[in-house]
């Protein structure tokens, strides 16, 4: 009874559009002044779920992303695909998948990713006769990258909650990352095959790719350090948050030179509102969290799933579709905040690597983020495209169905994701 009257408050009041950390929040709170639970432990356990030294590689990732693209980073990444590919029959299409993937790995955030290089990659699209509804759907697509190519955001928090390393979550996403990226190219040049407005480009000489390389070089290096130093074991993930943070002013300030003094203040801002947003769900989902576990709704759950199918293949189907539902609606903490806790007592049982678990549905909610009709990836591609609602939903179907296509292969054959991080010993 407990569990119904807290998911049903929950989403009432989500569905009133009160900000999914005040839902969470107020539920939460009703359902412990009816049941009598301690509700002074709410601000105890609000502390303890934020103030931990893993997650503050939220707000270092978040201002790095903010920093790279102040410093023009994510400009010369585009232009340094475009002159790779951009000569290429549907070229642009494949920078957007490339530089997002790419973007990924420097935000960690989708709608991020999106709203960095939708405003350069769609008028350039439009301006090459691409349809303004295809580059926007496509933008908000390839933006689901965004949080399953490390460094996700996602990741650190699913790792935190999940108790798990997130440098193998990091390791574990990365080839689960660029399969969505390729499904997303080929269902591309698919869909293009007979578009005869397209203008092509000229094809760049060696000289012309070498200076774009040149250019781009000091971005390109940003994932390697990023990545190369957390894999190399040099640093945590927290450590290499923050070392983003400082390699990114440093570029932005002495190399590129396009980060002044005067935009610090803006950039420092962004960023605090970004993690101040991210952090205040996390505080209000962790007592969301605690009181299933508390009240041992997690676990009765739990036991009614398997109670209703003991087969492991339905089971991890119904957290496929429970998930793309809950990512249409949630983000990706709230929704590991309210899910973990039912489902990691399912996937030991099952005998499932919680890496696998927090990878496939690290993609079910990425993918969640372009769903019609409330996924933020789309909101942000319209509101920069000028495209309606109605009009990116159609276009989005073909990219949506790839994506769910190669969701099936990651979540049924674990291979995928821990292939990487078996390979290196984790």
């Amino acid at each position: 009874m407990i569990s119904w009257v807290l998911f049903i408050l929950f989403f009432i009041f989500l569905f009133l559009g009160v900000p999914i950390a005040i839902s969470l929040g107020v539920s939460t709170v009703i359902v412990a002044i009816l049941y009598e639970f301690p509700i002074q432990m709410f601000p105890i356990v609000m502390y303890a779920s934020s103030a931990k030294f893993t997650l503050l590689a939220i707000p270092f990732f978040i201002l790095a992303g903010i920093i790279m693209e102040y410093a023009g980073i994510s400009r010369r990444l585009i232009k340094f695909a475009n002159v790779l590919v951009g000569h290429m029959h549907g070229g642009l299409a494949i920078v957007t998948v490339i530089v997002a993937c790419f973007f990924a790995a420097i935000s960690g955030s989708g709608p991020a990713t999106v709203a960095a290089i939708g405003t350069i990659l769609i008028p350039a699209m439009n301006e090459k006769g691409y349809d303004k509804g295809f580059s926007s759907a496509l933008l908000a697509s390839a933006g689901n990258v965004g949080i399953i190519i490390p460094p996700s955001i996602a990741f650190v928090v699913f790792g935190v909650l999940a108790e798990v390393s997130i440098t193998k979550l990091f390791i574990a996403g990365i080839v689960p990352g660029f399969l969505l990226g390729l499904g997303l190219i080929i269902t591309s040049f698919f869909l293009l095959r007979k578009e005869k407005n397209l203008v092509k480009t000229k094809k760049s000489n060696p000289k012309e790719i070498l200076f774009a390389l040149k250019d781009a070089f000091w971005g390109l290096m940003t994932p390697i350090i990023i990545l190369g130093g957390i894999y190399g074991g040099y640093v945590t993930p927290t450590e290499a948050a923050g070392t983003a943070v400082i390699y990114g002013l440093i570029v932005g300030f002495f190399i590129y030179k396009e980060i002044k003094i005067k935009d610090i203040w803006k950039i420092m801002v962004d960023a605090s509102v970004s993690s101040a947003v991210v952090m205040f769900i996390i505080a209000n989902a962790s007592v969301f969290a605690w009181l299933l576990t508390t009240g041992r709704i997690a676990s009765s759950i739990a036991q009614g799933l398997i109670a209703f199918n003991a087969n492991k293949y339905v089971l991890l189907l119904l957290m496929n579709v429970m998930f793309l539902i809950a990512g249409c609606f949630l983000d990706a903490a709230s929704a590991y905040y309210i899910f973990v806790p039912i489902l990691l007592p399912i996937v030991y049982k099952l005998g499932i690597d919680p890496i696998v678990l927090g990878v496939f549905m690290t993609m079910n909610l990425a993918i969640g983020m372009a769903t019609p009709p409330v996924g933020l990836n789309l909101f942000v591609a319209c509101n920069i495209s000028g495209v309606t609602l109605n009009e990116i939903s159609r276009k989005v179907v073909p990219f949506l169905l790839v994506s769910i296509i190669v969701l099936m292969f990651v979540t049924y054959i674990p291979a995928i994701s821990l292939f990487l991080p078996n390979l290196l010993g984790l």
